[in-house]
């Protein structure tokens, strides 16, 4: 995957559409966008279990913008990753999915001929399904977990003209964590405890990328990084109680988007 990325971006610097851009700083384009991506992906419970691997996945967007430079963006994507686990022992080729929904709402700042200042806010919804069924290296069961996470994106993006036909754009962005839930289905490991539905209130994510436009291609590094604290404590049988523990996740790789 990460070697289709980097074919991809090679063939849209040589293909793209000579036309020029407009006079005046560069706004945010409307239009819809597919694309793919390719990422470095780790999860840690510090001093417990870890999951780490490669991730491939597809995006795709949509942007309108009305005559008073207000934009409204929704965007999707759906990641797979084959991860290495290590706690309990170790596992490998255990399958993660991750889905994700934004819409975003924001106003492009023209600054002089050639920059632009967007800022903007919105909502979002990340879901994500873990299968570590099976046994680790040290004869440990594992079960499956589903993650929510709903959150709120506060962010701007500076566009900047490179020559007559490029415009590189970085974006920054604050996650505030809004409020999860993880079910974790503990009915796979045959031991006897109930499955447990934990509530995670507190938490935070951040995100980054620097990106370069043409008319019709974008692309370039991302990151994306979320920190949950412990969640409530629910029973699971057996006088034991069980929690989501605190855990961050960093993930971060290359993109290639089409603009049509």
């Amino acid at each position: 995957m990460q070697k289709q990325i980097v074919v991809a971006v090679l063939l849209a610097a040589a293909f793209a559409p000579a036309s020029a851009l407009a006079d005046g700083p560069p706004p945010t384009r409307r239009g819809w966008e597919v694309g793919l991506q390719a990422a470095k992906y780790h999860y840690e419970e510090p001093n417990f279990a870890e999951l780490s691997g490669n991730r491939g996945g597809l995006v795709a967007a949509f942007t309108e913008i009305n005559p008073r430079r207000v934009f409204f963006r929704i965007d999707g994507r759906v990641s797979y990753g084959s991860l290495h686990y290590k706690g309990s022992g170790t596992q490998d080729n255990n399958p993660d999915w991750i889905y994700e929904v934004r819409a975003v709402v924001g106003r492009d700042f023209l600054h002089g001929n050639k920059i632009s200042i967007s800022p903007y806010l919105g909502l979002g919804y990340r879901h994500l399904y873990s299968d570590v069924r099976g046994y680790t290296s040290t004869g440990h069961v594992g079960y499956r977990r589903y993650s929510n996470y709903a959150y709120a994106p506060l962010g701007v993006t500076l566009r900047a003209k490179l020559g007559s036909q490029w415009v590189v754009a970085p974006t920054i962005e604050y996650d505030a964590f809004l409020g999860g839930n993880q079910y974790s289905q503990l009915s796979d490991t045959a031991t006897g405890y109930s499955d447990a539905s934990n509530t995670q209130k507190h938490g935070r994510g951040y995100r980054a990328q620097i990106m370069v436009e043409s008319e019709r291609w974008t692309f370039g590094p991302w990151l994306h990084y979320w920190n949950i604290k412990d969640s409530d404590i629910v029973y699971i049988g057996f006088g034991t109680g069980g929690l989501e523990p605190a855990n961050w996740t960093r993930e971060y790789g290359m993109e290639v988007r089409y603009r049509f």
